[in-house]
């Protein structure tokens, strides 16, 4: 089997060494070590690696992205099955975060709820803050 040092997975990933670093110390993933004490991957380190890079850019917490990883097996690689089960239990959420994005694409540059009154269009969309009803910040991009 071949193991990747650390700046293997750096380059190949696309994510700084200290990052990796940091990643391994919250148990996102996991190293052996050499007699050196020099870090070495497991290529399937990589899949998880590049989940972590995308689901922060989407927005999903280390938090979640930990728990998420902590269903996949420690010891082989993931297979397809495992992570199509991680993805299924995602579909929601990422589908929920679309449609946010979606509705922040469409309403930024009018009336999103907020109560701010200092768009003209405000008077028109949210009259005397009426969504303020509704809970506090942007109700109309939140419902």
């Amino acid at each position: 089997m071949t193991l990747l040092t650390i700046g293997d997975l750096s380059a190949r990933s696309g994510v700084a060494p200290s990052a990796l670093r940091f990643y391994e110390e919250r148990g996102l993933i996991h190293s052996v070590r050499t007699s050196g004490n020099q870090r070495r991957y497991e290529r399937g380190e990589l899949r998880r690696v590049s989940f972590i890079r995308i689901a922060q850019q989407v927005g999903v917490s280390l938090e979640r992205i930990r728990e998420a990883l902590s269903e996949l097996p420690e010891r082989r690689t993931p297979t397809k099955a495992d992570w199509t089960r991680l993805s299924a239990r995602w579909r929601a959420d990422l589908d929920a975060r679309i449609a946010l994005l979606e509705r922040l694409r469409d309403t930024l540059d009018g009336c999103i709820g907020c109560g701010c009154l200092s768009l003209q269009s405000c008077k028109l969309y949210n009259p005397g803050d009426e969504l303020a009803a509704q809970g506090p910040g942007p109700r109309k991009l939140l419902s």
